[in-house]
């Protein structure tokens, strides 16, 4: 799985929107560089759960992004 840098800095702007366990696996993925393996011995669950977990929230971040976005067009 590919790091991203968008998601990386989204995470910074909208981080605190995420639950408690996305923000949890996201920071070890982007800031602290562990590999999934890594994060699913820490926090005790799947190497495919955190994948999907990560997942899950880069796309929450991506679409918090759209709507920011949307939301400054409207504003025009």
């Amino acid at each position: 799985m590919a790091k991203n840098l968008e998601i990386a800095l989204l995470f910074d702007f909208y981080g605190e929107m995420l639950t408690d366990k996305q923000r949890d696996v996201v920071e070890l993925y982007y800031n602290d560089d562990l590999s999934l393996s890594e994060i699913a011995e820490n926090e005790g669950i799947t190497r495919q759960g955190v994948r999907d977990s990560i997942k899950r929230a880069e796309a929450q971040l991506l679409d918090m992004e759209d709507i920011k976005i949307w939301l400054q067009c409207i504003h025009l």
